[in-house]
């Protein structure tokens, strides 16, 4: 299995937008870090819905529902891709403490 089994080719240019979205929201001290996942997802759906009303792909209730999935899917894969980098971050720092 792919990511682009799930997520549009097209659409995959979202998730590292969203990923700096998250790091900008994340710097900002007035924002709460418990909020940029649902910032984010509302960011990907947006984002999703005018690219694919731009391309006249949004065909009815049923392309809004699509996009909709694959603003939610692209906002996931940044989340999770920030989190797999933070974890593999934290894991070598702890190597590297216990080397010494």
């Amino acid at each position: 299995m792919e990511l682009t089994d799930y997520i549009r080719p097209e659409l995959l240019s979202l998730v590292p937008m969203l990923m700096v979205v998250g790091r900008l929201l994340k710097a900002a001290a007035f924002f709460s870090n418990r909020l940029i996942p649902l910032v984010l997802g509302v960011a990907g759906v947006l984002m999703a819905i005018c690219y694919l009303a731009g391309e006249d792909a949004l065909d009815g209730i049923g392309g809004i529902a699509a996009a909709t999935g694959q603003g939610i899917l692209c906002a996931g894969a940044a989340v999770y891709g920030h989190q797999l980098v933070k974890q593999l971050r934290e894991q070598a720092a702890e190597t590297e403490g216990s080397d010494e």
